[in-house]
């Protein structure tokens, strides 16, 4: 039996697509093996030149040494003394001597009068005046507790306060809860 022209061209084209295939990766091999060769060279490298430090650098250089010398003259010289007793026991061995009893206490001294609350710290800061209708409009700079208040007549300054009547160098407040008047003057 003799092989058809169709078997046999087939074969002949498998076996020249292997041929060609082979040398394909043959080439290749050498071309990779090649590109690697040149890319390493076995040349010694020269030396690195010497570096030199900037005003910068040589300032950082300086600093650390400092902070080093620093540390280590933080760290303790003495070595801790023995402790003269345990901090972990809730008493002592030997037993103190009982407390000398205390004196009789003495009446108290006649009803004294109940303090009088402090005045919360205002000051009078400044005064500012506008040309109204009706005449000037002032309003009045106050400071205190940590604020500023800018205030006109009837508002109020703190909780415990209200503007009462705004003059060119004094400011008077009403407190609403006692209807007292207090007065601040510019200094």
């Amino acid at each position: 039996m003799l092989p058809s022209p169709q078997t046999s061209r087939s074969a002949l084209l498998s076996i020249m697509s292997f041929k060609r295939t082979a040398a394909i990766a043959v080439i290749g091999g050498a071309l990779i093996a090649w590109l690697a060769g040149a890319a390493t060279s076995n040349r010694p490298l020269p030396p690195l030149p010497p570096t030199i430090k900037t005003p910068i650098e040589a300032r950082g250089a300086a600093l650390e040494d400092e902070i080093a010398r620093l540390h280590e003259r933080l760290r303790p010289s003495a070595s801790p003394r023995l402790p003269t007793r345990n901090l972990f026991a809730y008493r002592a061995t030997a037993h103190a001597a009982p407390p000398a009893p205390l004196p009789p206490a003495r009446p108290a001294v006649a009803d004294a009068p109940p303090a009088a609350p402090s005045l919360p710290p205002l000051k009078l800061a400044g005064i500012g005046e506008d040309e109204g209708p009706d005449g000037p409009v002032r309003i009045a700079f106050i400071s205190g507790e940590g604020q500023l208040f800018m205030v006109k007549e009837g508002e109020m300054v703190t909780p415990r306060y209200r503007v009462a009547r705004i003059a060119a160098d004094v400011v008077e407040l009403q407190d609403v809860n006692d209807m007292t008047t207090r007065r601040l003057a510019m200094r």
